[in-house]
């Protein structure tokens, strides 16, 4: 049995993009977590060691994502997810990364990836 850890609106700026002036200038992205982890023994002990250090993966997934500038967001997608999965007790991880300043010639609100990977 797996639970659900979410963590929603991380801001990152960051230089990735196609674009030279996207890698120049930068942006921000916006990144959405949700994390499969069964909390039994946490909720047993009450104690940290037991779960996953959300802030601990928070700051890790803020260093991935503004490291290395890359073209597309999908390789950024998953560079995110292998940093998350590195976590022990991370069962799967769901990542949504929100470009919402990308290069489109028209009017529009979001451009978001969202990625799904396992430990298996």
């Amino acid at each position: 049995m797996t639970d659900r850890l979410a963590i929603t609106g991380i801001e990152v700026f960051a230089h990735h993009g196609v674009f030279e002036h996207e890698k120049r200038e930068g942006q921000t992205f916006v990144v959405d977590l949700t994390l499969g982890v069964d909390t039994r023994a946490a909720a047993a002990s009450d104690d940290l060691k037991d779960t996953v250090d959300y802030g601990t993966v928070v700051g890790k997934v803020v260093a991935a994502v503004a490291a290395d500038p890359v073209d597309l967001i999908e390789t950024v997608g998953e560079r995110i997810c292998q940093v998350v999965l590195a976590e022990p007790l991370v069962e799967w991880v769901t990542v949504t990364l929100h470009k919402p300043h990308a290069p489109i010639e028209a009017t529009f609100t979001d451009v978001a990836l969202t990625m799904t990977r396992s430990r298996t």
